[in-house]
């Protein structure tokens, strides 16, 4: 649509254009770098998340086993020595250096041995009898190590691993167990860290060539192809993935395709309407002149003369005010009907009138519609709905060479209700197959030489304007259009 004030061919850019170049401003800009930058990171994290539920079994192994360990160096150092009954001082010191205890002793079921003492314990803050270990309960016990705070000891009750001794008993200091709890809690961070970024970066890496570049070649190609839609050579290419991604191409090549079609079209209806515009300026005065030249010859004082011209004056009129329309509206769009009750059977004789059927030589014309049917329907788009069906049939008619062919035209109506239907059939050759999905389109004729399929396309539009519909009825031969006219709602 124009807009005035603006120079012919000017675009003037809508709300929503104007709008879009804000928001295009924002293509490309991604907050931590985007779907690649999001899934580094939520591979880094869920690797993590990983590692915390490997960490937890671990640490809790990794105390059970320290503590076991303690247990058996000091169970077995501490029997050798029990069986001297005499134990060296150095030799209690060097346990305990190795064992790190602050008291080891020895139960041998009659009688307890204190086999090395440094100091005399404090209170004790944690008992832990190895024979009762839950993995619920190691689990619980590793993480009150890990956060505990202070110098308090524990004491650790484990079976005697050699001679008569039943168990052992360790009093330890908790730090030291903290300390190398700590220690390896750091060693399976570093790993998880090292696991984690491996990991990350190789799913990176694949996902990125995977899907994350094709997706770039797919917005890159919507943003090319919608810098300039007609032209065809931007249109997406297809790479021949088998995968959900192919098929995302494909159907992207497809509708890029379709829309560069529809483009072109529009823009040839646009050149079409102006030059039609053009057409019918210089056509409206030459019929007006025409007009002029048989308003004289009316009063010629011949039978025929008398006869034909209200007639052909009538269709000027007709013509004349089809140009006149075309040049109000200078769009492709009709007026509103204004509907009134009409003999049809009277619509159908001047429209054999006009197209010459009354005398004609080979095609023959049938108005079966009874007197008594009226139509409530626009007197011009009535007439204009049959003229152009009833041409189409004569032009298919007259291009049968064989004489012996029947030509004839047949137009039958009836009422049902408040809905009158028409029929309008011949006896041609029918409409092909490879047209009769777009019959009702424009520009889609192939039924007959020099056509630009407009007809057909004119008449839905009208009946549909009258809350009617067209049909192509497959079930008799030649051709036969089955219309539906109801009266207008009150």
């Amino acid at each position: 649509m124009k807009h005035e004030g603006a120079p012919q061919g000017s675009v003037v850019p809508s709300k929503d254009e104007a709008g879009s170049s804000g928001q295009s401003d924002l293509v490309g800009r991604y907050l931590f770098g985007g779907l690649s930058g999001k899934l580094l990171m939520m591979t880094v994290l869920f690797v993590m998340l990983a590692e915390v539920f490997i960490y937890v079994p671990s640490i809790a192994n990794f105390r059970n086993t320290w503590l076991m360990d303690r247990l058996t160096t000091a169970g077995v150092a501490a029997s050798v020595l029990a069986e001297t009954n005499t134990i060296a001082p150095r030799l209690q010191e060097e346990l305990l250096r190795t064992t790190g205890a602050v008291a080891i002793s020895l139960d041998q079921g009659t009688r307890r041995s204190l086999i090395a003492m440094s100091d005399v314990p404090g209170d004790v803050d944690v008992v832990i009898d190895m024979a009762n270990v839950t993995p619920w309960a190691s689990i619980v016990g590793s993480f009150e190590v890990l956060f505990y705070r202070g110098d308090g000891v524990m004491r650790v009750i484990g079976a005697g691993q050699m001679g008569h001794t039943e168990r052992v008993d360790v009093v330890l200091p908790i730090a030291l167990l903290q300390q190398d709890m700590l220690a390896f809690s750091g060693r399976i961070l570093a790993l998880s860290l090292v696991i984690s970024v491996i990991t990350a970066s190789l799913v990176y890496i694949t996902l990125r060539a995977l899907f994350i570049r094709p997706l770039r070649r797919l917005t890159q190609s919507m943003e090319r192809f919608a810098e300039s839609p007609e032209d065809s050579s931007r249109i997406m290419r297809i790479s021949g993935r088998r995968d959900e991604l192919g098929d995302a191409e494909i159907r992207l090549a497809a509708m890029e395709e379709a829309l560069s079609r529809a483009l072109h079209q529009k823009q040839r209806l646009a050149d079409l309407g102006l030059a039609v515009s053009k057409i019918n300026h210089d056509l409206r005065n030459l019929l007006a002149s025409a007009q002029l030249f048989l308003e004289r010859l009316e009063h010629v004082p011949d039978p025929t003369v008398s006869r034909l011209a209200p007639k052909i004056l009538a269709t000027l009129d007709r013509a004349v005010g089809y140009t006149q329309a075309v040049m109000s509206y200078g769009k492709a769009q009709e007026r509103a009907p204004q509907r009134r009750l009409l003999a049809l059977q009277r619509v159908g004789d001047d429209v054999a009138d006009v197209l010459g059927l009354v005398d004609h030589e080979n095609v023959a014309f049938e108005n079966k519609v009874p007197v008594e049917i009226e139509i409530d329907a626009d007197p011009e788009q009535i007439f204009r709905v049959l003229l152009n069906l009833v041409r189409n049939a004569v032009q298919a008619l007259e291009t049968e060479r064989d004489e012996t062919l029947v030509r004839r035209i047949t137009l039958e109506a009836e009422r049902r209700g408040t809905c009158v239907h028409v029929t309008v059939s011949d006896t041609g050759p029918g409409i092909p197959n490879n047209i009769k999905s777009a019959l009702f389109k424009a520009f889609h004729s192939g039924s007959k030489q020099g056509g630009i399929g407009l007809g057909l396309a004119i008449v839905a539009e009208l009946l549909k304007a009258h809350g009617g519909k067209i049909k192509l009825d497959e079930t008799r031969p030649g051709t036969c259009f089955y219309l539906e006219v109801p009266d207008r709602s009150i």
